[in-house]
Parts: C-alpha cells; structure tokens; sequence
C-alpha cells in the first residue's frame, strides 16, 4: 500500500470585528451585583457581555454551531437563557460562564422565551409554532402546547396567576391554562402579524402591536374581580387559583350565562395608542416594574410611554374632578355633572422618542433606583447605543451615555489582504478602511474611505491601496492613517487589483472594460520636504467585457483576465499579446488565482464550480463542484497546488488541485462569505461574512486523513438525517393540543443504547453468576468467580448498581426521549431492577417518574404479560411505601425550617427572604444626608 498524502488540519482561531449580531435581542444583565450597567447581545453563535460603561467586552458565553437568536435572563440574575437556531436552549451560568443546562425540544429557530417570577419554569415559542414549557430546577421539559399555525413571536407568563399568553405571526393572540395544559381563549382582534406584546398597570392591561401604526390595549379582568363582592373571602380563595374547578353553587349559577372561555380571564378591548411609525412593529416591550412601555419599528426611531399606576390615575381624576365642578358652577348651577374619565392616551402617555444612528434591531429597558430610565439599543449595523432618561426633568430628553463601536465595521467587509509579515490583517468596507494586529485582534488603525471592493499592502507594508465602487485608487499611509493620494483610475468600479510578483506595481481590473497598470513612485510632497509614495498609470489593456479578476502568473510572464462574457483570457504581460482564452463556465468567473509554479490556474464562477487549467495549453483538468452557491474567493496555499475556496453557502473549503480532492471543509460563518486572504506564510486564513464577523483559521500541526474525514463527515450526515426522523409515536396520546416537551436527538438514542448495553450486561452476568454457582456447587468449594472488567472499573459493583448508574448518568430532559426509544424487550428488566432500587430506598424521585412513564408508553403489553403481574404488585407496594416515607421526611424537614425561621425572626426581629434592597438603599440615603449635613456644618 502507497503512502497516503497528508495534509494539515485548520482550525478555527479567533472571531472579531463583531460588536453584536442582529439576529437575536439585547438585554439588560445583573452582573457583578450591578444592573443596568452589562448587556448580553448575540454574537453569532456567540453570546458578548459588555459594560456599556467602558465599552470593554467582560464575558465570552461560547457556543457551538448554530448562531443564537434569543436571549433571556433568568429574575435572580445570575443565569442567561440563550436560544439559537437549530431550536435547542443553553441556559449559562453568569458567575462561572459554563452551560448548566441544555434543553432540545424545538424543530426550528427560538423565537421568544420568558421565565417565571421565581425562575423555576421557562416557557419558549419558537419558528415550529410550538411553546413549550420547561423546568428550569428538574432540568427537563414539562409539556408541549400546539395551537398557533405559524411562528410563536412573543411568550408572557403572568406572575400571579398560572396563565400564560402567547402572540405569533398567525395573527392570534392565545392564552393557556398552565394547570390543564388547554388554550381557553383566543384574541381575534389583528388583522396581520402580532409581532409583540406587553403586559402593564399590574397584569390588568395587554398592549400587542402588529404590523400597522396601532398599539391595541386590552382590559383584562380576572375571574375572581367577576364574583359577587360580598362573598366571603373562604370561598374567594377556591377558585382563586387560575384553572381551578369551582365547586360552590354561587359560581356555577354565576357563570351559567357565561361563555367557557370567560371562565379565568375576562379580555375586552379598550382602545388603541397611535405610533408615529407606519411601519410594522418589530419589538415591544416594558421595563422590569411595568411602569415603561416602549416599542419600534423598521426604523431608527424607538417611542418611549409612561404608564400610570392606580395612585396616579386616583389624583389625576381627583385634579379632574375638582375642575369640572369649577367648570360647572361657572356656566351654570342647574347644568348636571358629567361623569369624568381618562382617556387611554391621559393613561398611557408618549415621553420621549429616541432617534438612533442606525436601524433599530432590538432594544431593552431598565428603571434605576435612582429613577433614572436606562435605555440599550442593539443596531443594524454593529454598534450598541446606550441611552439615559431622566424622568425627573420636566420634558424628558434622552442622552446617550455610551456607544461601542471600536469592534468592527459598520457595513460588509468587502476586502481583506494580509500583510507580508503575516502580522497585519487589513479589510475594508463601505465606511472604513481598518488594519487589525493578527496576534492580539486588536484594530489598529481605522480611516474613512468610500465603498471598498479591492486591496493590497504596498511592499514595505507602511502604505495600503484600496479600489473603490466609484472607480478611485485610494492611498493610505499606516504610520499617520491618513489618505495621501487619490487617483480617478477607472470610470467603473474596481472590482480586482493584483501586485505584480517584481513588487514593482500593480495591475487593476474594473468595470470599464479595461485592464490599467501601475508602477510605484516616489514624489516629493508639498507639505514637506520629505518624498512620499505615489503611484503613476503605465499602459492599459481595453477589452470587449467588463473586468472581474485579474492575476499574475508568479514568473509575471502571463497575465489573466476574467471578463463578463464567462471566459478567462491570458495574454502576455510584455507586449500585451493574448495567449489563451479558458471557456466553459455557464456563469461569470468571480474569482481565480494562479499556483506558485505557473502551472496550473484554478477559476470559481457564479455557476458554484471551480475548474482547474493547465496553463500550458488551456487544457482542464478537472471541473469541481464546490459550493451550493456562487464561489466568491478562491486562493493557492503557498508554495503548494492547495487552494481555498469561499462561498455564498457561508462555508470555506480546502482542495487539492493535484488530486483534485475536497480536504476540509471549515464552517462557522452563517451568513455569505464575501472574501478571504491567506497570509503570506500559508499558516492563516482570515473570511469577512455578512454576518459582520471576521473570523482568523489557524494551521495546526494536526495530521488530516481524508478517509477519516469522509467518515466523520458521513457519521454527522448519517446523526442528522436520524434526528430529523418522525418522532416515535406515543400509546394513547393524540396531536392535540398537549405532547411531549423533548425530541428525538442523537444524544437520546446514544442514551436509549447505554441503556441497553448495560441491561444486556446485566443479563450476561446473572447468568454468569448462575452457572458459577452451579459449578461450586459441584465441585463442593468456592471457585473464584471472574469480575467483569467494567464493574471493576466502576469499584466492584453488583450489575444491578451498574444499570442504575447508567440510568443516573441520562440527562433529565433526555430520559423521556430516552425511554420512548428503547425497544420493549429490555422494559421487563428494568421493571425488575426498578423493584429492587425503590426497595432498597435510592432515586426516589428518578425511578419513580422513569417508571410512570414506562407504564403509560407500554400499558397495553405491561398488563397484557402475565410474567409482569407479580412485578407490578411488588412495584404498587414499594413505590406507595417509599414516596409516603420521602413525602413524609420533607414535610418533616419544611415544618422544622418554618420553625426555625419564626424562631429566629422573633429573636433577632429579622425577616427572612424579604426584599433588602430598598431598605439598604433607605440606610445608605440617611447615611449620605447625615454625612452631607455634617460637611456642611463644617
């Protein structure tokens, strides 16, 4: 057998240039015991921490592939929700920046999540119409709520009741009783998408906003408000609870009239509040206390509303009252008083509207205690604007407090060229020109310039020059960072430059249909006595079709031009001679490059194929399909017939033009790739995307083998077709409105085979254990009996303990999915040992909701196999025993904390649990006034 080639394995090194991306929502973080001050913003598949105060990025919460589209933190500040496109949520850890918990039950991109006021349930809508509600504490998912027929936008738990409300782009509105899992009333109202809602004035008002210039407010009135006031307050708190089954005769005749939907919420709408947007509502929201009520739309504009609270409702009517009798003893004593109202525009009142700098993506919201209104906007074009209100003033103005922009470009990277030193990366937008320290990704430099589509470092790399849209050279001086020189090069826009491989000059190609080149100059400046750098034009090269590439060959003896017609031509550089002419793409050649030797010419076209040509002849060797889109950029690995290639399929690959192999494949842009540059060196590769991040590759010392490559590659094919398989099936249960909250994932049928192994391994070792009892037996002594390698591993345990620490070891939100997987033969066995467990006491509360589900999934052959009649009476007895003795050893140990706490609260006159904060805020005021007085006085 020959020896196989080998290459080299890249890696991925770095991302910047990215501040936040607009795919999800920003939000406000208690970070280091501070609000207001950090926010968590979507960084690909990345989650950015900033303190908007520095403008310095604090925590990294890395992720893995898929790019985030929705954040939420949880009430206690200390974990972040983050969901993300393949529909799976990752709940981090602030404190450590580690995933705690990761829940996978959505089939597409999660939309919107919310937590509970305690934190302890999460609730998630996503793009496949489902909600799902998740716990947070068991790790594991609750239920599935189906009922929107498209994607779910926005998700509110009410806090004091076990209601939920749910918004999606199928224009309804749905709320759900938690307690019978069964959506009770839908809001038909919209006539487009609900794009966002919010609760305000305590839960008794709903403000949903859609895709015209209304914001629609709903009174919302509870079932108890409903009840005759004078009923005693015994027979409120029965039906108090949201869902419960009122059993009094008073509320049956009461709700005889009533229709089943009215039964827990009363919702009516009260009038509208006009935006000045026309456009449709992109997000809605309140701040933490309710009291602020914010949206914005396509635009850069976000509205700011004050909502009153009931006091301030009370004195406004009051101040209304007063004036209205003025006004009716003025006109006259007989005139009768007219009843007086608020009107909802008096309730809900416009502040302020801030207009950002850009496109408004998301924004979020939060009241200091200092009264001050704290404002971040996530935009468009990768900046963060933080903004401060102060609602004391008598006109509220908005000021901005902070903007963090030093990140990156504000528009597409266009360009990228890598310095000769390998150390200096620089791209180039639509705004600015910026070069990049590779080593610590540390912008430089930054200079303005116009729309970018070409670049190169000028040998010496002091000086860059940058080929724009509206046909300029643009030279730039590093030292300084300031433009030197521009030149009207083509009456088009340059779309490609090449330095010559002398370093000489520089041939440009552009939309004028000429091929212009270009040699260095050193002309003394005006300003100074000193020469600078300049670049004169040489001779011109006219062609019959717009110019999109041009590329020396390495010995600069051909010169190749890629033109709008979809053929290549390559003429001689010395006398401007054409030599051959390299047709076969259906699409326009985008991109091409030439190998060191000049033997070979690899083309990516618009038609998503690279061909690779030998110069000699124009001969092709090979015609490559290489991306599911246009190939973009397309570059030779130096000193090697290895080449790259970039993709409007967001992805980057590696070929051999020799062997005419695909290498690897390096993903991690989720957006079109627009450019790449390899550094001089070959060891780096650094792609712009229009995701706005740049990412850097780094080649490792890693060996790469292609077959194991390809088998990797099948295995995560063969993983992804398996997860996208129907569901399995579940006995007894109908697509209604409920289901089950999990899905089936690889994770879960690698569970379901743990599982199994270790119940075959059981098995083999109970009959082991039987035959080796029978051989003592015969042989009348004890022969020593042989430890499987693997309980050995484990201490020495019995295999009945093995079973059970292969079932401990199964995630909690994985083991429903898990269970569900694994096929019937193996539940007999672990009927068996789940007697055994619970018998001797141990996971309680595991085995017994394993064991509950087994029994609904597999009813009709559990009941149906006479074997299992004995298991399942031994089962009742010790399951009813032992969850009788854990119920009872809690109850204990809460009576006893109660205890100890009414002890303590007596003794130190301390209350427990209670919200310090503002009484350590009350102190702290008292303390600074004292200390104020003191100076004063002195």
């Amino acid at each position: 057998m020959g020896l196989t080639r080998q290459y080299l394995r890249y890696l991925p090194a770095a991302l910047f240039g990215l501040v936040g991306s607009a795919k999800g929502n920003v939000a406000f973080l208690a970070l280091r015991g501070e609000w207001g001050r950090y926010v968590a913003v979507p960084a690909c598949e990345h989650v950015f921490v900033w303190d908007t105060r520095k403008g310095e990025k604090v925590v990294i919460l890395k992720g893995l592939k898929q790019e985030v589209s929705c954040l939420c933190p949880s009430p206690d500040g200390l974990h972040l929700a983050v969901g993300y496109e393949d529909g799976s949520i990752r709940v981090f850890s602030l404190l450590s920046g580690e995933v705690n918990i990761t829940f996978n039950g959505h089939k597409a991109a999660v939309t919107a999540m919310q937590y509970d006021h305690l934190g302890g349930r999460l609730v998630s809508g996503s793009k496949d119409t489902d909600i799902i509600v998740w716990d947070v504490i068991n790790e594991s998912g609750l239920y599935r709520l189906r009922g929107h027929k498209d994607a779910v936008t926005q998700v509110l738990l009410l806090k004091e009741k076990n209601l939920l409300v749910t918004s999606g782009k199928d224009t309804l509105v749905k709320w759900w009783d938690l307690d019978t899992q069964h959506c009770f009333k839908t809001l038909v109202g919209h006539r487009t998408e609900v794009w966002g809602m919010a609760l305000i004035s305590e839960e008794k008002r709903l403000v949903t906003g859609s895709a015209d210039s209304e914001l629609r407010v709903w009174d919302i009135t509870y079932i108890q408000e409903v009840k005759d006031p004078d009923e005693p307050e015994s027979k409120k708190s029965k039906g108090s609870s949201p869902g419960a089954q009122e059993n009094t005769e008073e509320d049956e005749t009461l709700e005889l009239d009533e229709r089943p939907e009215e039964r827990l919420v009363k919702c009516s709408k009260v009038g509208s509040i006009m935006r000045e947007g026309r456009d449709r509502v992109v997000t809605l929201a309140t701040d933490r206390t309710g009291k602020f009520l914010a949206c914005h739309g396509t635009g850069a504009v976000l509205e700011v509303f004050s909502v009153l609270s009931e006091e301030e409702i009370r004195k406004k009517l009051e101040k209304k009252m007063k004036k209205a009798k003025k006004k009716a003893k003025q006109n006259s004593a007989e005139e009768p008083e007219k009843s007086v109202e608020l009107s909802l525009q008096e309730e809900i009142k416009r502040l302020t509207n801030i207009r950002a700098s850009s496109k408004i993506k998301s924004f979020d919201l939060f009241l200091s205690p200092k009264g001050e209104l704290k404002i971040v906007l996530l935009l468009q074009n990768n900046i963060i604007e933080s903004y401060n209100l102060n609602l004391a003033a008598q006109v509220p103005q908005a000021v901005r407090a902070s903007k963090i922009t030093i990140g990156g470009h504000r528009s597409d990277v266009r360009t990228l060229a890598f310095s000769s030193d390998n150390i200096a990366i620089l791209s180039a937008a639509a705004e600015s020109v910026k070069v990049w320290n590779r080593a610590t990704l540390q912008c430089i430099r930054t200079m303005d310039c116009e729309y970018a589509l070409c670049s190169l470092f000028v040998p010496g790399d002091r000086q860059v020059i940058v080929g724009t849209k509206t046909g300029k050279l643009q030279l730039y001086d590093l030292a300084s960072g300031s433009l030197t020189e521009t030149l009207n090069a083509h009456d088009g826009a340059v779309w490609s430059i090449a330095l010559s491989p002398d370093q000489r000059g520089f041939v440009t190609g552009g939309a004028d249909k000429c091929v212009k080149f270009w040699e260095f100059e050193l002309v003394k400046d005006e300003s100074s006595t000193q020469k600078r750098l300049s670049v004169k034009h040489v001779r011109v090269l006219q062609l019959d079709e717009d110019v999109l590439c041009v590329r020396y060959s390495p010995n600069q003896k051909l010169l190749a031009v890629s033109l709008l017609d979809c053929t290549v031509k390559v003429f001689y550089v010395d006398t401007l001679k054409f030599f051959l002419s390299l047709y076969g793409h259906k699409l326009p050649v985008l991109c091409m490059d030439i190998s060191y030797d000049a033997t070979l010419i690899a083309t990516g076209s618009a038609d998503r194929n690279v061909k690779i040509w030998g110069l000699d002849f124009g001969d092709c060797h090979r015609s490559l399909f290489a991306h599911d889109d246009s190939v973009m950029y397309l570059q030779f690995v130096a000193k090697s017939h290895l080449f790259f290639t970039a993709g409007k399929d967001s992805k980057i690959k590696q070929w051999d033009a020799d062997k005419f192999e695909h290498i690897q494949t390096l993903e991690g842009h989720h957006k079109e790739v627009w450019c790449l540059a390899l550094s001089p060196n070959g060891d780096y590769v650094v792609s712009a995307s229009h995701d706005k991040s740049l990412r850097l590759w780094e080649r490792t010392r890693e060996p790469l083998v292609l077959e194991e490559e390809r088998e990797m590659e099948r295995e995560a094919e063969y993983e992804e077709s398996v997860a996208k398989e129907e569901q399995p099936v579940v006995a007894g249960e109908t697509q209604g409105e409920t289901g089950l909250a999990g899905k089936k994932t690889i994770e879960t049928i690698k569970a379901a085979e743990r599982i199994m192994e270790a119940i075959e391994l059981y098995r083999e070792e109970m009959a082991k254990l039987k035959e080796h009892k029978a051989i003592c037996k015969a042989a009348g002594k004890e022969v020593p009996f042989p430890v499987n390698p693997i309980l050995r591993a484990y201490g020495n345990i019995t295999p009945s303990a093995y079973v059970l620490e292969v079932f401990k070891k199964v995630k909690s939100s994985e083991l429903e999915e898990s269970l569900l997987v694994l096929p019937f033969s193996y539940v007999p066995d672990l009927l068996r040992l789940f007697n055994e467990y619970i018998h001797l006491g141990s996971e309680i509360e595991l085995l017994c909701r394993a064991l509950l589900f087994l029994l609904k999934i597999h009813f009709g052959q559990i009941t149906g196999n006479h074997m299992l009649v004995t298991v399942i009476e031994n089962l009742k007895k010790t399951t009813i025993s032992r969850v009788s003795e854990a119920r009872d050893v809690l109850g204990f140990n809460m009576a006893g904390l109660q205890y100890l706490k009414r002890e303590i609260e007596a003794k130190d006159e301390v209350t427990f649990f209670a919200d310090a904060t503002d009484r350590f805020e009350e102190k702290r005021r008292k303390r600074k006034k004292k200390e104020k007085m003191i100076l004063a006085v002195v």
